[in-house]
């Protein structure tokens, strides 16, 4: 029968640094692709020897957590696969569904991790949601697509951040990389979109204004309403590039035909 009580053991300072450094990776203050601090540098800001410093990102880089580059220092490893196997991944773009069912899923969540946000945002989450926001109100006016793209990932995933709801953070940090890399759609269609872009840059000021002012059933129904919109604006852009495309082969089929009876009528004029 276990008794009660156990004996307390000693820590290994290496176990210490390791629950340490998986925790911030957990939590998503360590990030995929970010760089730890030199190994002196970190020894001596966890007041740990080197040694054991070496052994816990040793057993950190054995569990894939942490990967080392000759000459170019220690980073956080991709631990995207950890929600999405690598061989289910390609299937997302090949299949139309699921691309509907991406965004169906991200319909409810995102309204769930802007609740939490209001909720439990502190200072520094309002601070990070702040430079976002101004950044993405800057690259609205110089209209450049890429750049609001780009700036709406990081928008979603510090609300989840500021949601401090780690199975969220790691659940949509995985689904955002999917996104960033053109996995579900093509989200600059959706910026390339005059129209399009001034309803978005709107619905993120509701969202971030929202959960700025800790009003957790408005914000929610601010992302929620947000996806509604993007499902059918997506669904607008992707139909006009279909048209687009479409008319575009029109054309060159048609220049390229008058290229040849030009040609042909050429070599008729020279045989005469």
């Amino acid at each position: 029968m276990m008794p009660m009580f156990q004996r307390i053991q000693q820590v290994k300072v290496s176990d210490a640094v390791v629950r340490q450094i998986e925790a911030l990776i957990l939590e998503g203050v360590l990030k995929p692709g970010d760089k730890l601090p030199p190994e002196r540098e970190l020894a001596k800001t966890l007041e740990v020897s080197r040694p054991s410093l070496r052994d816990a990102l040793t057993e950190l880089e054995e569990r894939r957590l942490l990967t080392a580059r000759q000459g170019g220092g220690t980073y956080v490893a991709d631990v995207m696969g950890s929600v999405f196997a690598e061989p289910i991944v390609p299937l997302f773009g090949k299949h139309e569904k699921a691309t509907a069912d991406y965004l169906e899923f991200r319909q409810q969540v995102e309204g769930i991790a802007a609740s939490y946000a209001a909720q439990r945002a502190t200072a520094a989450d309002r601070t990070i949601l702040k430079k976002i926001f101004s950044a993405m109100e800057a690259a609205h006016e110089r209209q450049n697509a890429d750049e609001e793209a780009q700036l709406d990932v990081e928008f979603h995933s510090a609300i989840v951040d500021a949601g401090h709801n780690i199975v969220l953070i790691q659940t949509l940090r995985s689904i955002y990389a999917l996104l960033k890399a053109g996995v579900f759609h093509n989200r600059k269609l959706l910026y390339e979109n005059p129209g399009a872009r001034d309803r978005l840059l709107e619905q993120h000021r509701a969202i971030y204004l929202a959960v700025c002012s800790g009003k957790a059933e408005t914000a929610r129904l601010a992302a929620e309403q947000h996806m509604t919109f993007v499902i059918a604006a997506r669904e607008t852009a992707e139909r006009a590039h279909s048209r687009q495309t479409t008319s575009e082969r029109r054309l060159e089929n048609i220049e390229r035909s008058t290229r040849g009876s030009g040609k042909l009528a050429r070599n008729e004029q020279e045989t005469v």
